[in-house]
């Protein structure tokens, strides 16, 4: 699984996900060596109870937190800038090119990394005590940038791609902890981590084929040869997943490109299969679900239409707020709105669906007249020709949960 097919299946599966990758990069030769050295700088290995070890790492952990959570909050706020950015395929390709670069200097293509001197300064900001371990806290993502980089990458795009404030902040946040929880062990308990080696090196090869396949995942929306092939069902991802298999077991992560060419092909055999068997995986839950009936929905693309529709019939009306650079909006449009059960229980309102991809004062107009301040957006029109303050749907929701919502409007 992708960054983006993972954060695309909804906070439950995101959260745990952004989590175990925040904890991954502190695992990566450009975290895991400070993590000792920081502690110690900071104090809480010397403080005289638990307590208030705790207390400074934990200041610690929110200085990150506060660090990488600003830069969600404002990815979300940008969101729509960057979206439409994002809607141009050429930034698309050059954004997957950098996620490939950034996937080669984790097999050890090239090292990034700050120069020592900048790192050892950036290391000592604050000092001891509350305050320093809050500001070291702030400036660990610095240090860190070589190998956060990647990961933020992929999840600030994605964050300003749904243009959710909660969204963005929250995973941010989880990022954030996960990243900060072995300095936080470690002050606090005094805990002894694992002596460096190989095995961080695995752990770039697991940051590595995530990029790739984010790379992809990206490039599928204006590469028809990436999408066209995807279906969604588990027949057809039966075979993907045993193709990812195949390649970590030939070695994707465990081996290395060094030592020998036919130790590098294989190693290299490894990382496609498990790339491409990966985002086969992820990007077939954003497509047309095999025998949906989605299809048979005939949307209103204009509003004054739509309402006058509405009017005309005696119909409660949806109305879809939705951006071809939204990824959520995506997912509404594969998996929700094809399901059959929601198919049939759209029959008694007049879906109208309203393109907000184009920055124009009358799509600006549309979205202040209805309180929309994200996308995905869906609002809902009485039968009475009134908007209504609820229910409302703000992102991507199940068919199962978009059903008790419908439910909701009479």
């Amino acid at each position: 699984m992708n960054f983006e097919g993972a954060l695309g299946q909804g906070l439950f599966v995101a959260v745990p996900f952004v989590y175990v990758m925040g904890l991954l990069t502190a695992a990566t030769p450009c975290v895991y060596p400070l993590i000792p050295i920081t502690v110690s700088i900071f104090g809480a290995k010397k403080a005289a109870r638990k307590v208030d070890a705790a207390k400074l790492s934990g200041l610690y952990v929110l200085g990150i937190a506060a660090m990488y959570t600003g830069l969600g909050l404002t990815a979300a706020l940008t969101g729509t800038v960057f979206g439409r950015v994002m809607a141009n395929p050429w930034i698309i390709g050059v954004i997957s090119l950098v996620f490939v670069a950034l996937a080669a200097s984790m097999f050890g293509a090239f090292e990034l990394a700050l120069p020592p001197a900048l790192q050892s300064r950036l290391s000592q900001v604050g000092g001891q005590g509350p305050l320093g371990a809050f500001l070291m806290g702030l400036v660990a993502g610095l240090i860190a940038a070589p190998c956060t980089g990647p990961v933020l990458a992929a999840l600030l795009t994605y964050v300003a791609t749904t243009k959710n404030l909660l969204v963005g902040g929250s995973l941010l946040f989880v990022y954030s902890v996960g990243l900060g929880t072995p300095f936080f062990l470690l002050g606090t308990f005094s805990v002894a981590l694992p002596k460096s080696g190989p095995w961080m090196d695995a752990v770039k090869s697991v940051f590595g084929i995530l990029l790739l396949g984010t790379a992809l995942y990206f490039l599928k929306d204006v590469v028809p040869a990436l999408r066209a092939p995807l279906v969604n069902s588990w027949t057809f991802r039966a075979p993907l997943l045993a193709a990812a298999a195949v390649g970590l077991g030939l070695g994707a992560i465990h081996l290395s490109f060094s030592g020998g060419a036919l130790r590098a092909a294989r190693k290299g055999i490894g990382v496609a299969l498990a790339v491409v068997g990966g985002y086969g995986v992820a990007a077939s839950f954003a497509a047309t679900p095999v025998g949906a009936a989605g299809a048979q929905l005939a949307w209103v693309k204009s509003e004054a239409d739509g309402l006058a529709l509405a009017r005309k019939l005696g119909k409660p009306a949806i109305i879809d707020f939705g951006a071809d650079w939204c990824v959520a909006c995506k997912e509404l449009e594969h998996q929700t709105y094809p399901d059959p059960r929601v198919t049939r229980a759209l029959d008694r309102f007049v879906p109208i669906m309203l393109d907000m991809t184009q920055a124009s004062d009358e799509n600006d107009a549309l979205q202040a007249k209805y309180g929309v301040s994200g996308l995905p957006a869906i609002v809902f029109v009485g039968k009475d020709g009134q908007v209504l303050k609820a229910p409302r749907v703000a992102g991507f929701v199940p068919p199962e949960q978009f059903l008790k919502v419908l439910d909701q409007v009479q």
